[in-house]
């Protein structure tokens, strides 16, 4: 053991990041390892001291400097190599300064930055190692979550239950009822004392209160239901290296100190600094609003913000500060989620809830005329038979207990003719077909998707990971024109296999990891990434670990959909050479090639014969569904690395003269399922079109094997086309050709995009899947966006609208059953609510203007509009996706919401309802020898009564059998069961409440009798056939002919005047 004793005053500032970082002990005597880990303990002493807290004055500060602090070092030789690159302890200082690390990021302060010891300084002070990472155990990410908060940031408190009961209080027809109802209970106590008079006011009152709390629970229930969707949406995986282990972790789970894995659309996690990386460019407009790219580096810029999206490169960062400590969590925590976003569907519905309202209303106010005229006339009579009004005679109080009951009744016809329950309908559909999608592997972000999917006509598919299992093995090897089996790799000559180490080793953004633990090592990147790493370190005997301690990576040009390869120069430290290697799609690779390699290590040049056999083994490995890898390689000068650009020396790759050094095919097995999935597509009419970056020789075989290209059919011209052919025809062409297309090949993201204008400019209702950075255009452009939640970048799903869990076109196709199912449901309830409130306006319009009754009591027509509006939502909105569904074409864009199928079963059943209920009215208490009362009820319970029928004619539009799968759905049955249960105690129990006397079991027996005729009127009016032209379309027709005719006679007229006066 020995001391060292070292003032703080007499270290001058020297830069040990090569000492702290390059350490090794393997190759030092005993001496250089004790002077070097004296060297890192002072460094991160120094460190850590200029991290502590600041006081106001430097007296403290000074104390602390001038003190002589005593450092024991263990300098005893290590039992095992293992523990001799362990020997640096990384460990925490509990007294870093929190708020000033905080401040160095968010302010980009470069020259505090380099005072406590640069990124590397940082990371020793914050117990980091930037190869391995953080320990990792549950006490350490403890231990710093505990000092430096976790990465959550905090939200707007959830809108409680009172507040959506304080929202139903807005309404204005409630608030008009609520104040019928306080003047009706003041009059009605009054006139009849407490005991008696608080029952027509405080009927209204409860039926009022009943409407309110059922709304409010409803809304309630759907905030809920986005705010946990929103939890779910925003929990990001991000790949982190912890103790020597690379894997992914929630967003949530970050804690500082932690390394990152940064590549092309990642979104960044959390505030921190880079640490290495190639050609890493941000994109920090969602915090700055600067649409240009920031690059990012090691020495001026270092600085990485949470919310920013990786643009370009791939790197490694130090996460510095989590949650509310960033400028992305202050940002966030003020901004509360909108979940009253308002769907395509949701507006016309709004605004057919506003026509029936005005024609509600315009009937309400009739009413209302009508039944005070006949009041102030003396034409009204009490239940004595008496007049009520009788000039000056009559009471004031009862006139104004007679007004309040007249407006009472005129405005609850308003409730019941404004359809609110459409909106609620919508929701709660919406709402229960989020939580089932979620089941079934997909995640709804934006709520229009669930409803715009139903219409969608064409399906634009990626190929690998979604019609394919995205589980890459690589199954063909070709070194120059020589198949080379997997028994048979030791053929290689040496120099070759060392090419390859090169190539597939430091030209990847995977990794290989081998645990103590095991003896298998862990890959990690990409499904191709790890494809090929796993052949080579298997099959080749590359090794990571001595590839990179043999080279040194100069530049690297990460892998896009766009350029599709990627490349990257090295240097060999033993002989200082540079060599270029490249990756890619092998036919693009090919075509930078002048040279290939032969097993034995000779290099051939290749000539036109050459080039085509090369080409036709490509095509070969292709057409067996082969995903084909191509290698390539050049030794350069320094020279021809670097550019002259405005003044700026860069660095580039040589692109072209290269040596080929093999071709890999890897095979990715189609998805089982994806085949009957196709099809059931088809059988819907929707079309697909397979969108790939494959080659076309790959892409026909998946397509064939998958059932979108017809294996016994010859393939037509234009069925397939490869992405630089569309590109190139004229708009024209393209809009004539883009239907027949099915297969797009080495397309690119501006492909993908320029199909979808072109399919929507021709009327199409676009689904588009995607999951790479560039693919975010064409998902904001299609009418549905679908983006892939496993192999899917974080740009990728911001710009979709609905994620598919499991990257699995199956899930796309349950998306599509999904939003036909929402839409028919809402169809149904529309049919069910617009037959009550056609019927209920005009039996009481009738009635009131013929005897100036209205026959529905405010109370009877409140509690009809709960059934209505909340429980017939609930029963009809929550049916889920039969196959039936899946056999019809969609209805795309100009479809009418209420179809000539609706219009029909609608009038059908408020024609007989109408029919039923006013021959009640009129000649009721001689048909069935009952008093005023009874009858009055009788009307009022057979009214709710064919309501409960036709909630099963509703379940079905056209099927004649209506009972049909209603086992199934247990929450229709107990709605049903409800409400029959909540009638009876209305009738037989609640009679001063609802205006009711009791029925015996024989006018009970005559009403359900009644009621239940809707269900042989509902299945024999589906005989009646309809057009398929929309009604109103006819109506327009007529209206343009009877237009065309009044001008025809107004021009014959016109002209026979000017012929009479000439």
């Amino acid at each position: 053991m020995k001391k060292e004793t070292m003032s703080d005053s007499k270290i001058p500032h020297y830069d040990f990041s090569t000492l702290l970082f390059k350490i090794t002990t393997t190759t030092l005597t005993k001496a250089q390892k004790r002077w070097r880990l004296a060297y890192l303990t002072i460094y991160s002493f120094r460190a850590m001291l200029s991290l502590l807290p600041k006081k106001k004055t430097n007296h403290q500060y000074s104390e602390i400097l001038q003190t002589h602090p005593y450092y024991a070092l263990d300098i005893e030789p290590s039992s095992s190599s293992h523990q001799d690159k362990k020997s640096v302890s990384y460990s925490i200082d509990p007294n870093v300064d929190r708020s000033k690390l905080t401040d160095i990021v968010k302010n980009k302060d470069l020259h505090s930055l380099g005072c406590i010891g640069g990124v590397e300084g940082v990371a020793t002070a914050l117990g980091t190692n930037p190869e391995d990472g953080i320990d990792g155990n549950d006490e350490d990410v403890a231990k710093r979550s505990q000092l430096f908060g976790t990465n959550t940031y905090h939200k707007p408190p959830p809108k409680g239950f009172l507040y959506f009961v304080i929202d139903a209080f807005k309404d204005t027809t409630i608030l008009i009822l609520l104040v019928c109802a306080a003047l009706s209970l003041a009059f009605g106590i009054k006139e009849h004392g407490a005991e008696e008079g608080w029952y027509e006011g405080g009927s209204i009152f409860v039926a009022v209160f009943l409407v309110i709390v059922v709304s409010a629970f409803s809304n309630y229930r759907q905030e809920t239901q986005f705010d946990k969707l929103s939890k779910i949406s925003s929990n990001i995986k991000v790949e982190v290296v912890r103790d020597a282990r690379r894997s992914p972790i929630s967003i949530f789970d970050l804690v500082v100190g932690d390394v990152v894995f940064l590549k092309i659309g990642d979104q960044i996690p959390a505030d921190g600094l880079f640490l290495d990386g190639y050609s890493l460019q941000v994109d920090e407009s969602s915090m700055t609003g600067e649409s240009e790219h920031v690059e990012v580096d090691s020495t001026k810029n270092p600085f990485l913000f949470s919310g920013s999206k990786v643009a370009d490169g791939y790197g490694k960062m130090l996460v510095v500060s989590v949650g509310m400590d960033t400028a992305w969590g202050e940002m966030m925590s003020s901004i509360s989620s909108n979940s009253n976003e308002r769907t395509p569907l949701q507006a016309r519905l709004d605004r057919l809830t506003s026509s029936i309202g005005t024609v509600g209303l315009a009937v309400a106010l009739l009413v209302l005329v009508v039944l005070l005229i006949r009041y102030f006339t003396g034409n009204t009579k009490d239940e004595n038979g008496t007049k009520e009004y009788i000039g000056g005679k009559t009471n004031i109080d009862d006139v104004f207990n007679a007004v309040i009951r007249i407006i009472a009744a005129a405005v609850t016809i308003v409730v019941v003719a404004i359809p609110e329950g459409l909106p609620l309908a919508v929701t709660l559909t919406l709402a229960y077909s989020m939580k089932r999608m979620m089941a079934d592997q997909a995640m709804v972000r934006k709520l229009p998707a669930c409803e715009t999917m139903g219409s969608a006509t064409v399906i634009c598919t990626d190929k690998t990971g979604t019609l394919t299992l995205n589980q890459m093995k690589v199954t063909k090897f070709w070194l120059g024109q020589e198949s080379i089996e997997e028994d048979f790799y030791n053929v290689i000559e040496s120099d070759v296999g060392e090419l390859f180490h090169q190539g597939v080793g430091l030209n990847t953004t995977g990794s290989v990891c081998k645990p103590a633990s095991k003896s298998v090592p862990e890959f990690s990147g990409s499904p191709t990434e790890k494809a090929i790493l796993s052949w080579a370190v298997q099959e080749l005997d590359m090794d990571m670990e001595k590839l990179n301690q043999k080279y040194s990576i100069l530049h690297v040009e990460t892998f896009n959909s766009e350029k599709k390869r990627s490349g990257v120069s090295i240097r060999k430290i033993a002989d200082n050479t540079i060599h270029v290697h490249w990756k890619g799609a092998a036919e693009m690779i090919l075509a930078m090639c002048s040279h290939y390699y032969e097993s034995n290590g000779i290099i051939k040049s290749m000539d036109e014969d050459g080039r085509r056999k090369m080409e036709n083994i490509i095509q070969g490995m292709a057409a067996s569904s082969l995903r084909c890898i191509a290698f390539a390689h050049k030794q350069i000068s320094a020279e021809e690395l670097e550019y002259n650009d405005d003044g700026k020396t860069r660095k580039m790759l040589k692109e072209d003269g290269l040596t080929l050094l093999g071709i890999v095919g890897l095979k990715d097995p189609c998805r089982p399922g994806v085949k009957k999935a196709v099809e059931d597509c088809r059988a819907a009419g929707v079309d697909i079109k397979m969108i790939t970056g494959d080659n076309v020789f790959t892409a026909k075989a998946i397509a064939t094997e998958c059932g979108i290209l017809n294996f016994n059919r010859e393939e037509e011209i234009g069925e397939v086309v490869e992405g630089v052919e569309f590109r190139n025809y004229t708009p024209d062409d393209r809009m004539q050709k883009v239907d027949k297309i099915r297969v797009m090949a080495r397309s690119s993201p501006f492909d993908k995009l320029l199909m979808v204008q072109c399919l929507k400019q021709k009327g199409h209702v676009v689904a588009v899947t995607g999951d790479g950075t560039n693919d975010a255009p064409a998902l904001k452009e299609a009418d549905i966006g679908l983006s892939m939640g496993i192999q899917g970048t974080e740009v990728a799903k911001e710009s979709s609208d609905i994620v598919v869990l499991d990257d699995n076109f199956a899930s796309v196709v349950t998306v599509l059953r999904w939003g036909r199912c929402v839409y028919n449901n809402i169809q149904k309830f529309i049919q069910f609510q617009l037959t009550v409130n056609v019927a209920a306006l005009v039996i009481n319009f009738v009635a009131a203007v013929s005897t100036g009754e209205v026959p529905l009591t405010a109370v009877q027509l409140l509690w009809v509009n709960l059934i209505m509006d909340t429980l017939g939502a609930l029963a009809l909105a929550t049916d889920r996706p039969t196959d039936e569904l899946m056999k019809k074409f969609p209805v795309g864009r100009t479809e009418p919401l209420i179809t000539n199928i609706m219009w029909r079963n609608l009038l059908s059943q408020a024609l007989y309802q109408i029919a039923l209920l006013l021959t009640l009215q009129f000649k009721g208490e001689s048909i069935f020898n009952t008093t005023p009362e009874e009858n009055d009820t009788m009307i009022f319970n057979t009214f709710v009564l064919c309501q409960v029928f036709n909630e099963f004619n509703a379940r079905k539009l056209e099927k004649k059998n209506v009972f049909k799968g209603i086992l199934k759905n247990r929450l229709f049955l107990g709605i049903v069961g409800i409400t029959i249960v909540l009638q009876v105690v209305m009738v037989e129990f609640l009679k001063n409440f609802a205006n009711t006397v009791r029925l015996d079991w024989e006018q009970w027996l005559a009403c359900i009798v009644m009621a239940a005729f809707t269900w042989p009127i509902g299945w024999f009016v589906k005989f009646i056939p309809v057009t398929e032209t929309p009604i109103f379309s006819h109506l327009k027709k007529s209206r343009f002919i009877f237009t065309r005719i009044k001008q025809a006679v107004y021009h014959k007229r016109a002209s026979s005047s000017r012929l009479g006066s000439a």
